[in-house]
């Protein structure tokens, strides 16, 4: 076969991921140039990220300037749910995309300019597999695993949980209703990201939500942006 006839394998997979980077570092340099601590949450759909944020938002209204990047396929209906709790929202529609990339963060993040949030939580698509490739600029990666989903998920979707810096057990107050085997989810947790923080919370009891403050409140100061201790009016 004559070189024109050559087969030819185009790595496309690699550039994509080259351009995202290049447009992540810029979102990070925005980011620590606003001081403003930049959480990217991801799970699967329905594991609670929506439901945090909203105890999250009411909970730090008075401490923190805070804004939320929602990412959906459709509808603006979380961003619907967060909105009126005193933080900037910013609704993507990624349409037929599973994840949210650096370039759709950078966008949002134009319409904050006005804002000068402290704290930005980027809702990712709720989705386990694509989204663990994307920088998004993020200071810290924060995945939620519901206790209805299973206590082998972390080994099953190791990529997701290798690259958490906090691993959220969400919607403990129905842990044993489900037949949840804390235990259980802990080791798969620890055989995949064996550094990362864990924190079990529960956004309807608000169960263990003074420790996921606390979290944040510590990695602001661990990206140099200063701690500030607040009383956050709930329960253990």
């Amino acid at each position: 076969m004559s070189d024109s006839g050559a087969l030819r394998t185009i790595v496309i997979k690699e550039s994509v991921l080259d351009k995202n980077r290049t447009i992540a570092r810029a979102n990070r340099q925005w980011f620590d140039e606003r001081r403003c601590l930049a959480l990217n949450l991801l799970s699967s759909p329905g594991a609670g990220k929506t439901s945090l944020l909203e105890r999250t938002l009411t909970d730090l209204a008075d401490s923190r300037r805070m804004a939320v990047i929602v990412g959906d396929l459709a509808t603006d209906n979380d961003a619907r749910r967060l909105n009126d709790r005193g933080a900037a929202i910013v609704q993507i529609n990624t349409l037929d995309i599973c994840h949210l990339d650096a370039d759709m963060v950078a966008r949002a993040c134009s319409t904050l300019t006005e804002v000068e949030p402290e704290v930005c939580f980027i809702e990712n698509v709720g989705n386990m597999v694509c989204p663990a490739s994307f920088d998004l600029g993020e200071h810290a990666r924060v995945v939620l695993l519901s206790v209805t989903e299973g206590e082998d998920k972390p080994v099953k979707y190791p990529t997701l949980f290798r690259t958490a810096d906090l691993v959220v057990i969400t919607k403990c107050d129905i842990a044993d209703a489900v037949g949840f085997d804390r235990d259980a989810a802990i080791r798969s947790v620890r055989a995949v990201c064996p550094e990362a923080d864990v924190i079990e919370v529960s956004a309807r009891t608000a169960t263990g939500l003074n420790a996921w403050y606390d979290w944040i409140e510590k990695r602001r100061s661990h990206a140099g942006f200063g701690p500030s201790p607040v009383e956050h009016g709930t329960q253990e």
